[in-house]
């Protein structure tokens, strides 16, 4: 009697993972992708691409420096940027230039990799994945990954085979605007499964074991890891003059290390590190920016966020769905600041905003991007 053949498990999935080095959040995105993959016991050969390290010197200096330089000291001229090139007329002169700009380090990696999925996770290296799959015949999945709440027209890209974004909402807008509703997948914003592993978590024994008081609201500066946040001096004068004492943690982008005290705050200089998921889940309110990932680990564990000063654009549409959603509100001048924190930190209405953020949190979305992309690959 003849044994039935095993059928053949399929290789190693050979993929490129494609980031960009402007703030932690699209690479921490990849990251949680890849552990997500592996999780569901998907052999995995990787390379990891990035499309700031794709640019020679002089492009650096007319798109990645030139961002830093507008977010730094001229936000006007970016929120300028991207509102005047967020339009749906046929022709993008910024997307023409992405599909060459970098074009001789794509090309190194697709060639060395062969992949047969290429996961980005931001928008500009999905038109140059294209080009050189065009020009050498090479055959992948390209894959966007939407770190926002809300898509600018670049990252609206008929290159992708599939773009899995943030919400609902983002892909209705997207559909509205052109794209494919068959290529768009709603997954959320992937994080790291620690995230998902702190639901719930003791806030008082994660306080204790961090050094930090129990019975003292614990506020968590949201600043971005570049020193680029402006309002960062503002925002700590306001939290220090609340009129009653509150603990503030003040990570990446914190000038030296050690605790200080400023009126009723007690602050924390803590600078980068890697017991952030706990940080969060032990805190009361995140305050300060909303990029796309930190607003995602919030609504995942449950913390309002106050949003003050964030990055015009993408941010500020970031802080607008909090808002929409009374998952977090937005101080949009400084002399509302203190009386928005303390009505935030009242306990009927804390409890309101934290059951309102996990409403619309999806702390299994590296899972659900991982299980999209394997479902286009027919590995599912």
């Amino acid at each position: 009697m003849t044994r039935p053949e095993k059928p053949d498990l399929p290789g190693p999935l050979r993929t490129l993972f494609v980031t960009a080095s402007i703030g932690s959040g699209h690479h921490q995105a990849q990251l949680a992708v890849q552990q997500a993959l592996q999780e569901r016991g998907v052999p995995l050969e990787t390379r990891q691409g990035d499309a700031v390290a794709y640019l020679g010197p002089t492009e650096r200096i007319w798109t990645v420096d030139l961002y830093a330089f507008e977010l730094r000291y001229a936000p006007w001229l970016y929120a300028w940027f991207y509102h005047g090139t967020d339009h749906d007329r046929p022709f993008s002169l910024i997307v023409s230039f992405c599909r060459w700009v970098g074009l001789r380090g794509m090309q190194r990696d697709l060639e060395q990799t062969r992949p047969e999925l290429v996961v980005s996770s931001y928008w500009s290296s999905v038109p140059l994945a294209d080009t050189v799959r065009r020009r050498t015949g090479q055959s992948f999945v390209n894959a966007l990954v939407v770190t926002d709440y809300r898509a600018h027209r670049h990252w609206i890209r008929p290159e992708a085979e599939l773009t899995m974004v943030a919400s609902d909402e983002t892909a209705r807008q997207m559909v509205a605007r052109g794209a494919d509703p068959a290529k768009v997948v709603v997954t959320g914003i992937p994080i790291h499964a620690r995230f998902r592993g702190l639901i719930g978590a003791d806030k008082a024994a994660l306080r204790a074991k961090h050094g930090l008081r129990s019975d003292v609201p614990l506020l968590l500066v949201s600043g971005g890891g570049n020193g680029d946040y402006r309002a960062l001096g503002p925002l700590l004068a306001e939290l220090s003059n609340l009129g009653r004492r509150v603990q503030v943690l003040l990570l990446a982008g914190a000038r030296g290390r050690g605790v200080k005290q400023s009126g009723g705050a007690t602050i924390h200089h803590l600078g980068h590190t890697t017991d952030f998921p706990e940080l969060l889940a032990a805190s009361d309110l995140v305050v300060g920016k909303a990029g796309g990932l930190t607003v995602a680990e919030a609504t995942a564990l449950g913390v309002p966020m106050v949003v003050f000063g964030p990055i015009p654009g993408q941010e500020e549409h970031n802080a607008d769905f909090l808002e929409r959603h009374d998952a977090g509100v937005w101080v949009r001048e400084r002399r509302d600041l203190r009386g928005t924190v303390l009505r935030a930190l009242d306990a009927e209405e804390h409890e309101r905003m934290s059951r309102c953020a996990r409403a619309v949190g999806r702390p299994d979305a590296a899972d659900r991007v991982a299980a999209a992309l394997l479902r286009h690959l027919g590995r599912a």
